[in-house]
């Protein structure tokens, strides 16, 4: 169903052009249905800040058919900002008291910059911690995105994430752990989302703690899991919002990282994302540019106009799939008025109970 143009936020235009169905609020005012809040805590860095917030409208607008949405982008203050992303955000993005004041069905958490390595000691802690809780409270189910799960369940269980030998990145396959679990039970066998992090948390630590693993690789961990109370709460660790382009557009960024001595070793392609004729030529490429810091001459440009032409978006049904199971519960829930204090008195020895009876 179609997004809800609260602003001129530039995401709305491009949305437009892709094809999305966008209703002036006027119009939105006229359908009779109610539209769902929907809140996009962005705590992305400024480079990736606007294309973050149009992944998230993208994978939410076109997710499920049952209901018109409100989205409401915000984020912290305490994240140092440049002038122009500074500007982004005010104009366009709601502040944190009105998200507070005003109310969301249901929450998305972006991930961050990480700069420390312990993750309390981050700009972003308190206010994150500030906003979850209010959320635990007040907002039918939070979903949290990569470097949101390790920063909420640190705060929430204590678990701490762990350091991967290496960087765990590319396109997974991931299997279906729990089938009758309203999330994924309408979901093939396998959920292909993208990965790029060099932490994890574990199968094992998330079900010491009673949280419920959904979705998992041998290779690549956890992709999907949910709360003990099974769904007031969503844990994402990969990245299923991305773009067609988004691992591409990190590989070049490293390799520019490499180039520049920021980076002693050449990075590795992400798995199972290229096709054989473009690793081929990145293969090529990389040679050359190994080849040119030898020499001390200047690096080859990166073939992006070769490349992309060649990129398949192969994991978005996986996404729409999961987030549109998400949004629909949510619908549900907020429908019914048994929203959430019916949740608060879930059995945690029957997390999946209180679905059944609130269809009843």
């Amino acid at each position: 169903m179609p997004l809800v143009q609260l602003n001129n936020l530039p995401t709305y235009q491009r949305l437009r052009q892709e094809g999305h169905h966008i209703l002036t609020p006027e119009r939105a005012a006229q359908q009779d249905i109610r539209s769902l809040h929907v809140g996009l805590l962005n705590m992305m860095p400024d480079a990736a800040i606007a294309a973050t917030e149009r992944q998230f409208f993208r994978l939410i607008g076109s997710s499920n058919p049952i209901s018109q949405f409100c989205l409401h982008p915000f984020t912290v203050p305490e994240i140092p900002r440049s002038k122009a992303a500074a500007e982004h955000i005010e104009k366009y993005y709601d502040s944190l008291e009105t998200v507070l004041e005003q109310g969301l069905d249901a929450l998305i958490i972006t991930g961050a910059n990480v700069l420390e390595a312990d993750l309390t000691k981050e700009v972003f802690w308190e206010p994150l911690n500030e906003v979850f809780n209010w959320a635990q409270q007040n907002v039918t189910s939070t979903l949290c995105s990569c470097l949101a799960t390790h920063a909420v369940l640190r705060s929430q269980f204590d678990i701490k994430r762990i350091g991967l030998p290496k960087k765990c990145w590319g396109v997974y396959d991931h299997k279906v752990m729990l089938r009758d679990h309203p999330l994924v039970h309408d979901i093939n066998t396998t959920i292909t989302v993208p990965q790029s992090r060099f932490n994890e948390i574990t199968k094992e630590q998330f079900e010491e703690h009673g949280l419920h693993v959904l979705a998992h690789n041998d290779e690549s961990g956890v992709q999907l899991a949910v709360s003990p109370d099974g769904f007031r709460t969503v844990y994402f660790q990969g990245h299923p919002e991305y773009d067609h382009v988004s691992l591409m557009k990190e590989y070049k960024r490293d390799i520019g990282l490499f180039i520049d001595g920021k980076l002693d070793d050449y990075p590795p392609m992400p798995h199972n994302y290229f096709d054989n004729y473009s690793a081929v030529l990145l293969d090529e490429y990389k040679q050359m540019v190994i080849s040119a810091k030898e020499s001390n001459s200047k690096a080859p440009h990166f073939p992006e106009p070769h490349l992309i032409p060649r990129l398949e978006n192969t994991w978005h049904d996986s996404g729409e799939s999961v987030v549109g199971n998400w949004i629909g519960l949510v619908y549900q829930i907020t429908n019914s008025d048994r929203r959430l204090p019916y949740m608060e008195s879930i059995d945690p020895s029957d997390p999946l109970g209180w679905l059944a009876k609130s269809t009843k």
